[in-house]
């Protein structure tokens, strides 16, 4: 679906639940040129966060991965 970029940002809740319930793209123009193009990912943030990581979220320590980005961000700072 093609789209102006006024017409995305007026109904993005609109848009972005069509995104969630279809495999639909868009594609947003500006004064006739594209822009931009937004589909739905093929994967979750989740499953991306995780492949970075090298782990599976099943097995990620949420609390050890903070405590080491706080342990890194105030040693760093001394």
């Amino acid at each position: 679906m093609v789209l102006t970029a006024t017409e995305f940002k007026t109904n993005f809740g609109k848009y972005m639940d069509m995104l969630s319930d279809t495999e639909e793209e868009l594609i947003i123009t500006r004064n006739g040129h594209r822009i931009a193009q937004v589909s739905k990912p093929a994967t979750s943030a989740v499953d991306e966060l995780a492949n970075l990581l090298g782990k599976t979220p099943r097995n990620i320590d949420y609390d050890e991965l903070k405590y080491e980005a706080l342990k890194e961000k105030y040693e760093s700072a001394m």
